[in-house]
């Protein structure tokens, strides 16, 4: 009986250990982790919603210019049949002047169908409408460009930084780690008076700081994940890891020139100076003639008894023709119309040239700071390397009874400024190389 309940006991804890686990984990490269946000991030899904809905916009104006095709029909019952008043010399020649007559004329019942085609032969506007919803959907797929760059802009920074601070943690834990050793091993000349208590407690402290650096550097590569998987748009109660190490990453060559007209945004406004062109047309076109063609086929049945279906005649009625209209004078609307689609136009010209300028500025500042990012980086890697070595040297003096506890911590705390100004160098020399890709639409997967 006891062997039952301890089994049924260690089957709930089980249960309970496997509930709480993550659901899901996965490692991701760089590739995968751009491949996943493409195919899962909300913002993405969206943005290609928007291309669907540009892409169904020109088959709503193209079907404008199609025939369209009605039936239609009605039913009047008449309560009282309305009333038609006549001079009475129309049907007395002896009435007397302006004597009227008045009598009830038709049906109590009528009702109709009807079948009509009608066809747009010419429009100014239609013709542009077509041209601006074939623009305006090459317009939306740059837009769409825009948000997956900046959906990829946002993996790869969180991605890099979670490598950093990946990078970093190790760093952390080997010195912590060292730092214990080194410990461990003074407590003996503490127990045999070789140490003073102030050269262990100089130590001591220098474990304590090195575990408060190593508790933020946990929160930050957690933090950094936390991110990444919000850029992803992966679950954030699932686990994740990254495979691709900062070294692998800038393996990467940065560019080191390239053409700021491929940018995604000043492609965007070149599309938007097109859009304000076609605008001006549709309203000088809005000045033209239109021409419209129609048929239509009508029956009508009149009858005083309600048996609109039984053997009785319905009067057949055909008519074609054609519908001419011709803009004669609006109260000056279209020349106003008109005339804030030139001004619209020029802002467009005038945003183009502004964002060019820009550009330009960006780019000389991009590889300014991408070249300081470099140097910086490059000396600040030796000088971690430096300040490791003078800690080490400390530290094997203080072993050997030539140094003290003082200058290993004074050490201790360099290094670890050392590693702080390495890590933000590596992080500062990804993103200038991130600002320079994305200055040259270099940053979406198939560039």
């Amino acid at each position: 009986m006891c062997n039952m309940m301890k089994m049924n006991t260690i089957a709930a804890a089980f249960c309970t250990l496997i509930l709480s686990l993550p659901l899901y984990s996965q490692s991701f490269s760089i590739e995968e982790a751009k491949s996943y946000a493409l195919e899962n991030n909300l913002t993405i899904a969206e943005a290609n919603n928007e291309i669907e809905i540009a892409r169904l916009k020109i088959t709503e104006i193209r079907g404008a210019g199609l025939p369209q095709v009605d039936i239609n029909g009605n039913f009047n019952h008449f309560i009282n049949l309305p009333v038609t008043v006549l001079e009475a010399s129309f049907f007395n020649p002896q009435a007397a002047p302006g004597e009227t007559i008045s009598f009830e004329a038709g049906t109590k019942y009528t009702s109709n169908g009807t079948f009509q085609v009608s066809q747009l032969i010419f429009n100014g506007s239609y013709i542009v409408g077509l041209q601006t919803a074939s623009l305006f959907a090459e317009f939306q797929k740059n837009v769409t460009d825009q948000s997956r760059e900046d959906v990829i802009f946002n993996v790869i920074q969180a991605y890099q930084l979670t490598a950093v601070a990946k990078d970093n943690l190790v760093f952390m834990d080997s010195l912590v780690i060292n730092t214990e050793l080194m410990i461990e091993q003074q407590k003996n000349y503490l127990d045999l008076g070789i140490l003073k208590q102030e050269d262990m407690d100089q130590l001591s402290y220098s474990l304590i700081n090195a575990k408060s650096v190593q508790t933020a550097a946990k929160i930050q590569y957690e933090n950094t994940k936390s991110m990444l998987k919000l850029a992803m748009g992966y679950p954030m109660k699932e686990t994740i890891s990254i495979t691709n190490s900062t070294a692998e990453l800038l393996e990467k060559k940065a560019l080191s020139s390239g053409d700021i007209q491929s940018n995604l945004t000043y492609t965007v406004l070149e599309k938007s100076v097109l859009l304000s062109e076609l605008n001006l047309k549709n309203n000088r076109f809005a000045n033209l003639p239109s021409l419209n063609a129609f048929f239509q086929q009508s029956y009508n049945a009149y009858r005083n008894e309600f048996d609109l279906f039984a053997a009785e005649k319905w009067f057949p009625q055909t008519v074609w023709g054609l519908q001419l209209n011709v803009p004669i004078f609006s109260g000056l609307s279209r020349y106003a119309r008109t005339s804030q689609a030139k001004v619209e136009l020029l802002n467009s010209e005038n945003k183009l040239a502004q964002m060019e300028q820009n550009l330009q500025f960006q780019e000389v500042q991009s590889r300014n700071n991408l070249r300081g990012a470099k140097n910086k980086f490059d000396l600040q890697r030796e000088n971690v390397i430096l300040a490791n070595s003078i800690y080490d040297k400390a530290i094997t003096k203080k072993e050997v009874g030539n140094g003290n506890s003082i200058i290993v911590t004074q050490k201790h705390n360099q290094l670890l400024m050392a590693q702080a100004q390495y890590i933000g160098s590596m992080a500062e020399l990804f993103q200038a190389r991130l600002a320079i890709d994305k200055l040259y639409n270099n940053i979406l997967p198939n560039k």
